[in-house]
């Protein structure tokens, strides 16, 4: 793995930037100004990129909270969330037509096309996780305890991510809630990275790509499973499990997976 200076030594060499959105263009609260910079020089020559997010929401929904913070809508093309593959696959009724939603109001998005199908857990043929309740938050053991009844069902996992940086604050996400469910006995479906049917929606089998990414478990780890090459954020998800560069090889280790180039933070 070979640090990257700039992004602008080695773009030329890919046709399509396949980039995370939360811990590479914002941290949830602010966009990150020299990220920007370097999706602005990428669209001026010319390059597809991609914005691949393990949101549990419609690509509209990240869109609109994109250009809330001021992202020019010409980047925003090209954006597919996790959210997005699992609602067309709800919507087909592929897990059966009545589920349970473990997640928070702010989610419900994802199932507009069949709210009908929206019920309590018992009478449910699956559960949509999206995230964490309202009621309970970051209250791991309630869902432990609620869950454990519950693990003849199949659990379908809208955003595979464990935690995610908002501002300063560590949360968890969706992930957390399936791998407790799986810790139980419980079967998780997951959409999203590090999973390969989300990248069919990117790009061409032939296009030359580089993956951008700060989550080493999803990012890097799906662009490991499809072989592409990757450029990880190190300042990102995994910014306190290292003290200095030095140990970013042996983090990637420590996660079983390998990048081609690092960064601190994405710089053109």
């Amino acid at each position: 793995m070979k640090e990257l200076n700039h992004l602008a030594d080695i773009f030329n060499n890919y046709d399509t930037f396949v980039i995370d959105l939360w811990g590479v263009i914002h941290n949830g609260v602010d966009l990150y100004p020299n990220a920007i910079k370097a999706i602005e020089q990428l669209k001026k020559n010319s390059k597809k990129i991609v914005f691949l997010s393990n949101a549990p929401r419609p690509s509209a929904k990240v869109i609109n909270f994109l250009l809330k913070m001021k992202m020019d809508k010409k980047y925003l093309t090209n954006v597919i969330t996790s959210g997005e593959a699992a609602m067309y696959a709800i919507n087909e009724n592929k897990f059966g037509k009545k589920f349970y939603h473990l997640g928070p109001p702010r989610d419900n998005s994802i199932f507009e096309k069949v709210k009908d199908g929206r019920t309590n857990i018992e009478n449910s043929d699956f559960i949509l996780c999206t995230g964490l309740l309202d009621d309970y938050g970051q209250d791991l053991e309630y869902y432990k305890k609620f869950l454990k009844k519950y693990i003849s069902k199949k659990l379908i996992c809208t955003n595979p991510d464990l935690t995610v940086h908002r501002g300063d604050q560590e949360e968890y996400c969706a992930g957390y809630i399936a791998k407790i469910f799986e810790q139980l006995g419980g079967k998780v479906i997951y959409y999203g990275k590090p999973h390969e049917e989300i990248y069919k929606m990117c790009f061409n089998y032939n296009e030359k790509v580089l993956a951008i990414g700060d989550n080493l478990r999803t990012d890097i780890k799906g662009a490991n499973n499809i072989n592409k090459d990757c450029l990880f954020i190190a300042e990102g998800v995994h910014r306190n499990e290292f003290k200095d560069e030095t140990e970013i090889q042996n983090l990637l280790t420590k996660y079983n997976v390998k990048a081609n180039y690092y960064q601190k933070e994405l710089l053109w």
